[in-house]
């Protein structure tokens, strides 16, 4: 096992899950969290009680400079960070090539300069035949990735997943916030569904198991958001799709969201649960 790992955009709801995996499962000596939140890192500190292993870096990956210093040592590289909000690339896609495409580029760039092993990037279904300037931004990163294998003697692959349900600015905890007052784009409208557990050992399998230029796709099933609604018993208000949304998401051809196995209500129901 590599000795030392840090994940870009570690004080976000993956990073944070990722954190907690490595520290509890993984043999890696030093766990170097790398992000823009202060207060979010100061809420790790206080969560994993200063455990010894973990070190913390306040930077942005568009600082290539900041990210040479972060990496000195480093074996792996997981790259969570990025901008994710839709509706926010939709009006400032300038912000989402900054941060997603040349912080990408950045760090596969220090990366290399510093000599790290395996550098993973962590993508999304909507970098499949992209609609928004965020899943064009995530395909850039994705081709950027898959070009840089073998640089210098890095490995680098990239990872697709879906929803992960109760993320941050997720539809479940917005509309468990909202009730009834919550608004729906389209009943028909279909959503890969993954577990946080499930993101975190997708993610970890892709990174121990990478042989270099690999794009990683997982199997999930999906769910109608009407669906989701009607487990959750709320009604919410009908507003339409925006156009930089799709109707149904994919992870690649064939693989698409209203084709994958459908949760029912119950199936739904009882997931939200543990959610």
């Amino acid at each position: 096992m590599s000795n030392s790992i840090l994940i870009t955009g570690g004080s976000g709801f993956l990073g944070h899950a990722l954190v907690s995996h490595l520290l509890a499962f993984s043999d890696y000596s030093r766990v170097c969290v790398y992000s823009r939140g202060e207060h979010r890192q100061a809420e790790m500190r206080e969560a994993f009680g200063d455990d010894a292993r973990l070190r913390w870096f306040i930077g942005d990956v568009r600082d290539r400079g900041r990210l040479v210093r972060a990496l000195d040592g480093v074996d792996d590289v997981i790259h969570a960070a990025a901008l994710k909000r839709i509706e926010v690339g939709a009006y400032n896609p300038d912000e989402m090539v900054k941060t997603n495409v040349l912080g990408a580029n950045n760090v596969l760039e220090a990366a290399r300069r510093v000599g790290v092993k395996r550098c993973l990037l962590i993508s999304s279904d909507k970098a499949f035949e992209p609609v928004s300037p965020y899943g064009q931004t995530k395909a850039l990163a994705e081709a950027l990735f898959h070009a840089a294998n073998g640089y210098g003697g890095m490995m680098t692959a990239a990872c697709r997943y879906g929803n992960v349900a109760g993320s941050t600015g997720s539809v479940i905890p917005i509309w468990r916030r909202l009730g009834d007052a919550a608004v729906m784009t389209d009943p028909d409208a279909t959503r890969f569904w993954m577990t946080k557990f499930q993101a975190v050992e997708f993610v970890m399998d892709t990174l121990k198991n990478m042989r270099g230029g690999e794009l990683a796709i997982p199997s999930l099933p999906a769910f109608r958001l009407g669906d989701l609604a009607g487990a959750m018993e709320i009604s919410p208000r009908i507003v339409g799709l925006r156009a930089f949304e799709k109707r149904h998401e994919g992870m690649g051809p064939g693989n698409t969201s209203d084709v994958a196995r459908r949760m029912s209500v119950d199936e739904l129901r009882c997931a939200l649960a543990e959610t």
